[in-house]
């Protein structure tokens, strides 16, 4: 990554101290609150960047706005399909078995070694 700027290290900063997977907008917000100009467009543009240069992980959500992450290790997440929180789990999958079987049957190859898994959570659960 060729440009460094204040902004961008404040958004991987609050990205790494995040540990609830922040959106895009909560990581405005908080950045936003450090730094009154910076600017909405100015946040989602390097968000972008940084995925790109696979500094920050994008987790694309089905329902809800994506959310982002710092953890460079595999790991896995379990969505709450309710509210759209995502929360880290360890398990040791199969990479290499997975991303074969996936590959033979579907002709897709896999691009990240991370497993997302959905449900709904106990905080929802306990509303319903």
């Amino acid at each position: 990554m060729k440009n460094y700027s204040r902004q961008r290290e404040e958004i991987i900063k609050v990205v790494k101290d995040s540990y609830n997977h922040p959106t895009a907008e909560d990581i405005y917000i908080i950045v936003k609150a450090k730094n009154s100009s910076v600017s909405r467009s100015t946040v989602y543009r390097n968000l972008g960047v940084l995925v790109d240069n696979k500094i920050i992980n994008k987790i694309s959500m089905q329902v809800g706005p994506d959310r982002y992450d710092y953890k460079r290790e595999i790991h896995n997440h379990a969505v709450c399909t309710k509210c759209g929180k995502v929360f880290d789990f360890e398990y040791h999958f199969n990479y290499d078995d997975i991303q074969k079987e996936v590959k033979s049957q579907t002709g897709i190859e896999i691009s990240n070694n991370g497993i997302a898994l959905e449900g709904i959570c106990d905080s929802c659960k306990n509303n319903i």
